[in-house]
C-alpha cells in the first residue's frame, strides 16, 4: 500500500529532454517549447522544478546527445537527478528530495512518453503522490515492431494522456492538462 504524503507542495519533474531522445521526437520543436513555458511559470510561482537526466549505453554520461536541449536550461539551484533507468524513481535521490521537500503533487513533463514518462507517472502514483501530466509537454518517437509495423509517437502520446485521465488510485489523484491550462496555484489550492 502507498504512503500517503504529508505537506503541500507542488514541484515540476522535467524528465531526460535531453539532445538525443528529443532528435526524433514527435513535434519535438513545440513540445520543448510548451517545455519551457511549464518551467517559466513555474519558476515565476516558485514551484521547484526538478531536472531529470538519463544516462546509458545510446545517452553516455556527460556526452553531446546526454545534454539537455538547448531551450532548456536548469537554473542555478534547481536539483537534478541522474539516472540509469525508466523510472526516475529508481535508485535515485528523488524520493528522499521530494519527501524533505514535503510534496504531494508531481506534474511531470518530458521524453520519452512510453518509457521514462510512463515509469515515472505509475512511480509517483504507486508511492502516493498526487500527478498531473501536462498532455502536450511529453514526446517521443515512433516504435518499429519486429514483423515490420510501428506504434506511431502520437498513439503513444494519447495512450498515456488518455491513461492518466482515468487512472484510480485511493486517496490520491491524478490530472491531465494543457500547458496553456496548466495553473500551478490552482493545483496548491
Amino acid at each position: 500500500m502507498a504512503s500517503i504524503r504529508a505537506g503541500r507542495q507542488t514541484v515540476l519533474v522535467v524528465v531526460d529532454v535531453q539532445v538525443g531522445v528529443m532528435r526524433r521526437a514527435h513535434d519535438a520543436s513545440q513540445v520543448i517549447a510548451n517545455i519551457a513555458g511549464v518551467v517559466e511559470r513555474a519558476r515565476a510561482q516558485d514551484v521547484p522544478v526538478i531536472w531529470v537526466q538519463h544516462a546509458g549505453d545510446a545517452l553516455p554520461y556527460g556526452s553531446e546527445d546526454w545534454q539537455w536541449v538547448p531551450e532548456l536550461t536548469p537554473a542555478d539551484g534547481e536539483a537534478r537527478v541522474y539516472k540509469n533507468f525508466n523510472s526516475a524513481f529508481e535508485q535515485t535521490w528523488l524520493e528522499e528530495m521530494l519527501a524533505e521537500q514535503g510534496t504531494t503533487h508531481i506534474v511531470l513533463a518530458g521524453a520519452a512518453t512510453n518509457w521514462c514518462i510512463r515509469a515515472t507517472a505509475y512511480g509517483a502514483l504507486d508511492r502516493g503522490y498526487d500527478l498531473t501530466l501536462v498532455s502536450d509537454a511529453h514526446s517521443t518517437s515512433t516504435i518499429p515492431l519486429d514483423d515490420g509495423s510501428s506504434i506511431e509517437a502520437e498513439d503513444v502520446i494519447r495512450d498515456l494522456n488518455f491513461a492518466m485521465q482515468h487512472l484510480s488510485y485511493p486517496d490520491r489523484g491524478n490530472w491531465v492538462v494543457s500547458a496553456a491550462e496548466l495553473d500551478f496555484a490552482r493545483l496548491a489550492a
